[in-house]
C-alpha cells in the first residue's frame, strides 16, 4: 500500500484544514486508516483512525470534538477535517494504515505502511 499525504499549510489560531491521504497499490477495503502526528522534540502520537470497510471512527481525546476524519470509497482516499486549530496542533502530519483488526490501533508499531508527512503549522 502507498499513502500519499496532503495539505497540510499554515493557518490561524481558530482556524480550519483539511488533510488528505490516497492510498493506491492495493485495495484498502479490510483497511484501518489512521493519522497521527509529530510535534518538534516531541514523540510521534496518534490522532485519529478510521475502518475503511464501515467508516467507525476513534480519537485522541486531544482533538476530539474538534477533528472529523471520514473516507471517500471511490477515491480510495482518507480527509482529516481539522477544526478550531490551536498552536499545540502545529506538527507534521501522517497518515498510516494496516490491515483492520478487533480493536483500535494507537501506537505506531502497529502501522506498516506509512505516507510521508504533511506539515501543519498554527500561528497564534
Amino acid at each position: 500500500v502507498q499513502l500519499q499525504a496532503s495539505g497540510g499549510g499554515l493557518v490561524q489560531v481558530g482556524g480550519s484544514l483539511r488533510l488528505s491521504c490516497a492510498a493506491s497499490g492495493r485495495t484498502v477495503s479490510t483497511y484501518l486508516m489512521a493519522w497521527f502526528r509529530q510535534a518538534p522534540g516531541k514523540e510521534r502520537e496518534f490522532v485519529a483512525a478510521i475502518t475503511w470497510s464501515g467508516g467507525n471512527t476513534y480519537y485522541a481525546g486531544s482533538v476530539k470534538g474538534r477533528f472529523t476524519l471520514a473516507r471517500d470509497n471511490a477515491k480510495n482516499t482518507a480527509y482529516l477535517q481539522m477544526n478550531s486549530l490551536k498552536p499545540v496542533d502545529t506538527a507534521v502530519y501522517y497518515c498510516a494504515a494496516d490491515r483492520s483488526l478487533a480493536g483500535w490501533r494507537t501506537t505506531v508499531d502497529e502501522y506498516r505502511y506509512w505516507g510521508q508527512g504533511t506539515l501543519v503549522t498554527v500561528s497564534s
